[in-house]
């Protein structure tokens, strides 16, 4: 794959993630879900070959251990809102529909008792999105600390200052993410990204001497 292939790659993944944000509230999966998708695994394949280009293989790397960190805390999260919820969810149930005897195909032409509930009831369920929460703060953390190493690598070798900038504004964006605004910040982010990839110029090929010839130093 050639420096150009690469670089286009990139920033064009970068740019369908930075979109999937606005598609997302019309089509959670097929609009933006599927294009965040699509956009990152063309930015890895991209962020490979410059991580060739420049002979750094750290640049892929850490992009793709900060990538396998994000999809890790997703799992984990997942399994632990799941796990939380089923071991509750029988006796949540009982109460809420006290005639209920456990055949799964009756609840749907059952009325509800509300008058039941306590917060006692409802405390496992806050625990479980509590324990979510927290997972995938830490392991958004995990991700931009990875994320901000490679792009600190691509900036050295690049000498595109930008790159430097966005890993900054993806850390400090995934510490926020805990009052909300973090979002906003990685969003941009991205965004920069973009830009930032679309900036790359190939290095200038050194001309070699003439044969039997040496250079002297200055």
């Amino acid at each position: 794959m050639n420096f150009y292939t690469s670089k286009n790659l990139s920033g064009i993944g970068a740019l369908l993630m930075f979109i999937s944000v606005i598609a997302l509230p019309f089509a959670p999966f097929f609009g933006g879900g599927l294009i965040a998708l699509i956009g990152l695994i063309l930015m890895l394949i991209g962020i490979k070959g410059l991580s060739d280009y420049y002979k750094e293989a750290g640049i892929f790397n850490n992009m793709l251990y900060g990538t396998i960190a994000g999809i890790v805390g997703g799992v984990v999260a997942i399994a632990v809102a799941i796990a939380v919820v089923l071991a509750s969810l029988t006796s949540f149930l009982h109460k809420v529909f006290p005639a209920w005897n456990g055949d799964w195909t009756m609840l749907a032409g059952m009325t509800p008792v509300t008058t039941n509930i306590t917060f006692s009831d409802v405390i496992p369920f806050i625990i479980a999105g509590l324990a979510v929460f927290v997972i995938i703060f830490v392991f958004i953390i995990i991700e931009a600390v990875f994320y901000r190493r490679s792009l600190t690598l691509l900036k050295t070798k690049s000498g595109i200052g930008l790159f430097g900038t966005t890993g900054i504004l993806l850390l400090i964006g995934a510490i926020l993410t805990i009052i909300l605004i973090g979002y906003l910040i990685v969003w941009i982010a991205i965004l920069l990204l973009a830009i930032a990839f679309f900036e790359l110029r190939p290095q200038p090929v050194q001309p070699m001497p003439p044969t039997g010839q040496t250079t002297m130093p200055p």
